[in-house]
């Protein structure tokens, strides 16, 4: 198989193979976390101002938020594999086998405490109940979804799989 550049796999970088169970630092995971954090959270807030704003339901504005997320967090991780050399076909690919399970349960969760609190979908942006509730979904979603990147990196998967680009 032939690739764009030629760089080292996780595999070279840490000596384990994809299927191992590698130790990862938590700070490693965390750092990946807060990667996948920070593009959910874009797509998130946009996501969940506009559909507020607009009078949209719940269920509209959630389904613009998600994809939101999705939009920016794979975005974020493009740029830097797309810095590395990659071309777009091949930084899609990274970004959707790095990020995907991982954004996926963070806007499950995120969005699940979200819908949860009474009254923060309806409480406009001016609210600090609205601001606090998606703050507190957001770090809820951060928590559950840090010892998942860390097992999915420790298996050579996840963040993982970005990690060769960045060095």
């Amino acid at each position: 198989m032939q690739t764009d550049h030629t760089h080292p796999t996780h595999q070279d970088h840490t000596g384990s193979d994809p299927g191992s169970r590698a130790s990862v630092p938590w700070s490693a995971a965390a750092q990946a976390t807060l990667h996948c954090l920070t593009g959910c959270a874009i797509g998130e807030v946009l996501g969940v101002v506009i559909g507020t704003a607009l009078g949209w339901s719940t269920a509209a504005t959630v389904v613009l938020a998600v994809a939101l997320a999705f939009v920016f967090g794979y975005a974020l991780t493009m740029r830097g594999v797309l810095r590395a050399g990659l071309t777009f076909r091949a930084a899609l690919k990274v970004a959707l086998a790095a990020d995907t399970v991982s954004i996926a349960v963070m806007e499950l969760v995120d969005n699940a405490v979200l819908v949860s609190v009474p009254g923060a979908m309806e409480a406009g942006l001016s609210s600090a109940l609205f601001w606090l509730s998606l703050a507190g979904a957001l770090a809820v979603a951060f928590v559950v979804t840090l010892p998942l990147n860390r097992w999915l990196m420790g298996r050579g998967l996840g963040h993982a799989v970005v990690h060769a680009y960045h060095h």
